[in-house]
């Protein structure tokens, strides 16, 4: 056991929104505030530009209440950025701001929540606080409805991003085969280098009403190949849903998506975008059928509607068990999930896994899970994502609308 180390601490959140990420603040600052090693607790407005900014708000004069919803809270409550700071070898500036605020405040602390790169963020203040001997216990929680964070079994977010495109593409399957006449559908969903959100529209397809076909960017593309597919379903059955990654790309790794140089976000990363309507552009030109091309977009992130249960929970305990690790001692870490199934019944257990280890990193839906014609999954991916998506929340509601929280932010 460690020393007792007294003093306050920061939580922020990084990178795209999910439906359960407030799940995973809530459990952060519930369990900090009731740590008695803990005498403060901020959140960073904006992530880690609250901090370099000097912008963090009390989590201390919130209402319990309130507090307690950001459980069935969607999209970032604190704010977000995506923000990437230069190794600390190369240039100190961002970390000797971090540490006048931290000296300032007494954050002995600090809890950052997101992604591949937000985890990259939290290792470089780790070893920079460790590097000018300032103790500071630093723990990364982590979320991305990507699903491709190293080092972990699945990631707060996938769950239920995954039951809103399954859900979505089962309405969709049943909207598009109403009529009598052809029809071709193609629906967008998002997925830079990792296929996961696409690849669980085929829960749709195995519950009877979804795709059928997916392509996803584990596997190059080809276009002559994806015409073939279409005329192939289309002759058969006269309508054809489709399922495609936003990231599926070319055998020389260019993205398919028209989009790809219109902007990067702050990481350097393409913003992609506009490849439902460009293959739908496309299909119509070679086939003459009727084609419609949607793209889910935003609405996969922060469906908060339509939430796992289990998603909401194991967010939860993600944040509380970063905080009671963090209180023992440990530093350096990311709370992590590790699948046990007991006699065929799923079971997630915390683990912690180096910083170092996951950071930048990306993990994609291995090869074998994929058919051998590279336009659909298999059963062990059905098999993966199904216990995820499992629950339903008890969502608190005001006029039949959900009730969100309402915090005040009162700055420090």
């Amino acid at each position: 056991m460690s020393k007792k180390l007294i003093g306050a601490c920061i939580f922020g959140q990084s990178g795209g929104p999910t439906a359960v990420i407030n799940a995973s603040a809530y459990g952060v600052i519930r369990t900090a505030l009731d740590a008695e090693e803990i005498t403060k607790v901020y959140g960073a407005a904006h992530g880690i530009r609250g901090v370099l900014d000097d912008k963090l708000y009390v989590m201390d004069e919130e209402d319990p209440k309130e507090l307690e919803l950001l459980l069935h809270t969607p999209s970032s409550e604190l704010g977000s950025c995506r923000y990437k700071m230069a190794d600390p070898e190369v240039d100190d500036t961002d970390y000797r701001r971090i540490l006048e605020i931290f000296k300032k405040y007494n954050v002995r602390y600090f809890f950052y929540n997101g992604g591949n790169d937000s985890m990259d963020t939290c290792n470089k203040i780790s070893r920079y606080m460790e590097s000018v001997g300032y103790e500071c216990r630093v723990m990364g929680v982590p979320k991305t409805i990507d699903n491709d964070l190293f080092g972990t079994d699945h990631c707060p977010g996938f769950g239920s991003a995954a039951k809103y495109i399954a859900t979505s593409c089962m309405e969709i399957s049943k909207d598009s085969r109403v009529y009598d006449n052809g029809m071709i559908t193609i629906v967008e969903i998002m997925g830079r280098h990792a296929g996961w959100l696409a690849a669980s529209s085929g829960l749709a397809s195995y519950f009877g009403s979804g795709p059928d076909l997916i392509y996803l960017p584990e596997t190059d593309f080809d276009m002559d190949q994806f015409f073939a597919d279409i005329e192939r379903v289309y002759h058969k059955n006269g309508k054809v849903l489709v399922a495609v990654s936003e990231g599926i790309h070319y055998a020389d790794g260019s993205f398919v998506s028209e989009a790809k140089t219109s902007a990067t976000d702050g990481f350097g990363h393409a913003q992609l975008g506009g490849l439902a309507s460009m293959l739908a552009n496309l299909v119509k030109a070679k086939t003459g059928a009727k084609v419609r091309g949607i793209e889910l977009s935003l609405l996969q992130r922060c469906a908060a509607h339509i939430a796992s249960e289990t998603d909401i929970e194991e967010a939860y305990s993600a944040g509380k068990r970063a905080v009671e690790e963090a209180v023992k001692g440990t530093t350096g870490y990311m709370v992590a999930f590790h699948r046990q199934m007991d006699d065929g019944k799923y079971r997630c257990e915390l683990t912690l896994v180096p910083l170092a280890s996951t950071a930048n990193y990306e993990k994609k839906i291995p090869l074998a899970w994929i058919n051998d014609e590279h336009n659909g999954v298999k059963q062990e991916l059905i098999d993966y994502v199904l216990p995820l998506i499992q629950g339903e929340p008890a969502i608190p509601r005001e006029h039949s609308l959900p009730r969100y929280a309402r915090l005040k932010k009162v700055l420090a």
